[in-house]
């Protein structure tokens, strides 16, 4: 149910975002650069709000994150509707970084902790794959929702029925949510603590290369990632040839959120067709990269809407599978913290992509910026290979049950795909 209404609330508005954030008077590169700073404060905030997590509570950081993100929120429709300047979009976008740096690592965590305790004996790849099912449908129907709202009214109100629910969410989840599997430990000096369980989390996190080379993946792909999903908005309309076809921009997000509950339901069958998971993230980190370069060089409509449909697939497929991978290479009592580390850097490929992916837009137009975007994704490549050589006992797929967070064994030697 907090995976159904905080996915519904965010998704009535990422069909519009970036033609709202043009509608408020912002360029291409103003645009994608108040979207860095968005990301921005995610790289600021995610590891001390994973720490709250990981000492105050889950449930505590939950509820912080849905309260600070619905006073943010309210806050982009006010400055959409004066037109404020650039940088009062900056600091309202730090602070949607830092309501959702709360639930990064923590919703994971609450999830991990809660299976491991009542005994749980199915696959990880499973539980995450349902759980791509349900925000895959909430996103369906938000994105579609949104697009078609704002097509009879306007874009800004999306974004204020986004803050009512989020302030129900507060409600709903302060009475039934609770730290299941997990005793939050808040001590006497918490600013010590908090750099006791970071150092501690580097040493379990950077230092572990398996768990580095796939946070590196993350620096390439992440910010690339949001940048072909919200510059779609815009690219679809001028390759529709109607700037005011809302509900196409809704229908382009309303197709990613189809592939992310396909994606969910065919993640562990395709674990279960390779020996290592990085096999798997590999192969479809490299045809993600071509799609997103196809996306740009055939230049049709039709053309690329299959095409999103195909990257957006891929995307869902692997994201089970990465989650699975990296909960198995890291100990449950620094998870949610190493959980925000990993979002930090994906977050921090984000600000420096975005500006970068935007102004190529504003120079070569939106098709060439996708085949900029698919020349940063290529650069992850390297890094998922070195994090395989690793070896890890997480990367090999078992045909028995795993526990959240327990490593399956490998006989040594062991080869596969």
């Amino acid at each position: 149910m907090l995976l159904l209404g905080n996915t519904l609330a965010q998704a009535l508005i990422w069909g519009i975002n970036t033609i709202f954030l043009l509608d408020a008077g912002l360029s291409n590169l103003e645009a994608f650069a108040a979207n860095a700073f968005f990301t921005a404060g995610m790289v600021i905030f995610e590891v001390p709000t994973g720490v709250v997590a990981d000492t105050i509570g889950r449930r505590a950081s939950y509820l912080l994150g849905t309260i600070t993100l619905s006073a943010a929120t309210l806050a982009y429709v006010g400055l959409w509707h004066w037109h404020a300047a650039f940088w009062l979009w900056a600091l309202a976008s730090i602070a949607l970084g830092l309501g959702f740096t709360f639930f990064s690592g923590a919703v994971e965590a609450w999830l991990i902790d809660a299976l491991a305790a009542v005994n749980f004996t199915g696959t990880v790849e499973s539980v995450f794959g349902r759980g791509q099912v349900v925000g895959g449908a909430a996103m369906l129907v938000g994105s579609l929702g949104g697009g078609v709202i704002a097509q009879h009214t306007s874009v800004g109100v999306p974004f204020v029925l986004r803050a009512a629910i989020l302030a129900v969410m507060f409600l709903f989840a302060s009475v039934v949510m609770h730290d299941i599997g997990f005793t939050p430990d808040p001590r006497g000096r918490p600013l010590a603590e908090m750099r006791h369980i970071v150092a501690t989390s580097v040493d379990l996190g950077w230092r572990v290369p398996a768990v580095k080379w796939l946070m590196v993946e993350s620096l390439f792909t992440g910010g690339v990632a949001i940048y072909a999903f919200y510059a779609l908005q815009p690219y679809l309309l001028e390759l529709y040839g109607d700037p005011h076809a809302y509900q196409v921009a809704g229908l382009a997000a309303a197709i990613v959120a189809g592939a992310q509950i396909l994606g969910g339901l065919i993640a562990p069958r395709v674990r279960r067709l390779v020996h290592r998971r990085t096999s798997a993230l590999t192969a479809i980190s490299a045809l993600g990269t071509l799609a997103l370069a196809l996306m740009g060089l055939l230049q049709s409509f039709w053309v690329v809407i299959t095409l999103v449909s195909l990257w957006g697939l891929l995307w869902a497929a692997a994201m089970p599978i990465r989650q699975t991978y990296l909960n198995g290479l890291i100990p449950s009592k620094q998870r949610a913290t190493i959980l925000s580390f990993d979002s930090l850097m994906g977050s921090s490929g984000g600000v420096w992509g975005q500006p970068v992916l935007g102004k190529s837009a504003d120079v070569w137009g939106y098709g060439p910026s996708y085949v900029v975007g698919a020349a940063i994704s290529a650069l992850a490549l390297p890094a998922l290979l070195l994090s395989r050589r690793q070896n890890a006992p997480a990367d090999w797929v078992t045909t028995s049950p795993t526990a959240p967070g327990v490593a399956p064994t490998t006989p040594a030697g062991s080869e596969g795909a």
